[in-house]
């Protein structure tokens, strides 16, 4: 897994959709993300941040994939590296493929697993010469933008120098 950086978006996303098209950006994927998380039953969250509590958590995945058509659903571990002020320096995550969405709950939790949220999210991704953006529609939450660091760009410090490029994007039209 990829490091990335998401902003919060201060437009519409059709706004920011039209704007992408007209800079020669195409549509590579569009998919709906929904995602349950589930903590350890014995877990005391009481005195812990948000940050320390996913990550301990595992995530129950159904992907319904539009652009292109398929179906996928699996349950994934992310492994994060925080430093002291929260920043994520570094991540990694496991997926275990599963046959149905149910089949996976109730493996979870059988090993002692509860669920404390889920979240469903619209995703768009658009493409251009090797650099994709990705517009997130959070179900009653925010709407975001993220990029990814690719075999170029190979460190969230190379994305933050290369700024320009996708922040123009969002600039340009607030």
């Amino acid at each position: 897994m990829s490091n990335e950086i998401t902003v919060k978006l201060m437009c519409s996303i059709e706004e920011l959709c039209k704007i992408l098209e007209n800079k020669g950006f195409e549509i590579i994927e569009k998919f709906l993300l929904d995602d349950t998380y589930f903590i350890p039953e014995d877990l005391k969250i009481e005195n812990m941040t948000p940050r320390e509590i996913l990550e301990s958590a595992v995530l129950l995945r159904d992907i319904t994939e539009y652009i292109p058509a398929n179906r996928v659903m699996k349950l994934t571990f992310k492994k994060k590296h925080i430093d002291e002020n929260g920043v994520i320096l570094k991540q990694s995550k496991v997926d275990c493929d599963i046959k149905d969405v149910d089949s996976g709950k109730k493996f979870i939790e059988a090993i002692g697993y509860k669920e404390i949220m889920n979240i469903k999210e619209n995703d768009v991704v658009y493409e251009k010469d090797g650099f994709a953006i990705a517009i997130k529609d959070i179900v009653n939450g925010d709407k975001l933008i993220e990029v990814e660091e690719t075999d170029e760009l190979d460190t969230i410090e190379k994305l933050k120098q290369k700024r320009e490029i996708w922040e123009y994007y969002i600039t340009k039209i607030m």
